[in-house]
């Protein structure tokens, strides 16, 4: 019997189409082993967190990526490293979603990498991510850590061209896979 598929979502960090981010995101995708997909869920156009637009109705948006997160069996985040930190946008994002109830990143087995062309890679940012996880009871993956540095010199027309950089980020894939069928196994015990 063949093991059942794995869904995953996955936010940008970055808005801009050509981001080393985006090329990152791409590049993982390509890289999950089989039986997996990825869905990209677009956070550019959410309007800013705000209790009083809260009070009106959670925004479409936010309720359909809370729905896909709650179909998904694992989340993925790429982020860029902004002034020591995520980004607005992706902040944002998560700031709404944990506002909608089921609360979607509880108990999910979670993905984080980043690019930057810095030479931390964006680890200031995933340091943050894993804080924010925390209070949010996601399960972000140990290792391997994929702090994808310098990125500008292994992109070339929009594909990643650095081995080493696509070998871990086959690595996070396939742990992330074995980390779902891990939560699967466990849920399958407690019943």
């Amino acid at each position: 019997m063949s093991e059942p598929s794995i869904k995953l979502v996955a936010f940008c960090g970055s808005l801009r189409r050509a981001s080393l981010n985006r090329v990152a995101l791409a590049a993982f995708a390509e890289r999950l082993p089989a039986g997996t997909s990825l869905s990209t869920i677009e956070i550019g156009d959410w309007p800013l967190y705000d209790a009083d637009v809260q009070a009106k109705g959670v925004p479409a948006a936010v309720e359909a990526a809370q729905q896909a997160m709650l179909a998904a069996d694992g989340i993925v985040l790429a982020s860029p490293e902004y002034n020591y930190s995520i980004s607005g946008v992706l902040k944002n994002a998560i700031d709404w979603l944990s506002r909608t109830t089921p609360q979607p990143f509880a108990g999910k087995p979670i993905a984080l990498f980043g690019a930057s062309m810095g030479l931390l890679g964006t680890a200031r940012a995933q340091y943050h991510l894993r804080q924010m996880m925390v209070f949010l009871d996601g399960r972000p993956l140990n290792k391997p850590e994929v702090m994808i540095a310098q990125a500008h010199t292994k992109v070339a027309d929009g594909k990643l061209t650095d081995e080493a950089t696509g070998k871990l980020l086959a690595d996070l894939g396939a742990a992330l896979v074995l980390a779902i069928r891990h939560a699967r196994a466990a849920a399958m015990h407690v019943r």
